[in-house]
């Protein structure tokens, strides 16, 4: 059971593994979206935006609603919003010690030429 889960896991992160998908998750954040909102939004093909969107459809991370003639998508579960933050935060602190531990090393070679 344990490695079926952990197998569940693997393929819910590799659909969020492209800087597109992410994007429409983000634009998610506002409420349900019809693709050519995305395309307008995204300023990408509708192809490029319909493909992604399989992908998060296809991991139950987006869900559709038909309204019309559109196809209306939303997140499936809004506590995808926290992680994306979560990750958001990781990557901001991980970004900051790089950024200070640079600075040390430049005043430690500033010192070294004077």
């Amino acid at each position: 059971m344990a490695e079926r889960l952990y197998s569940l896991k693997a393929e819910f992160f590799k659909a969020l593994a492209h800087p597109t998908r992410v994007r429409i998750l983000e634009q998610l954040r506002q409420g349900e979206k019809c693709v050519c909102k995305f395309i307008e939004d995204l300023e990408l093909e509708q192809p490029n935006i319909s493909q992604h969107l399989a992908v998060l459809r296809k991991e139950d991370i987006v869900v559709t609603r038909k309204e019309g003639l559109k196809v209306l998508y939303r997140v499936k579960h809004p506590e995808i919003f926290q992680v994306l933050d979560l990750v958001g935060r990781i990557l901001t602190r991980e970004i900051t010690n790089t950024m200070a531990e640079l600075q040390e090393l430049q005043g430690k070679e500033e010192k070294k030429g004077s």
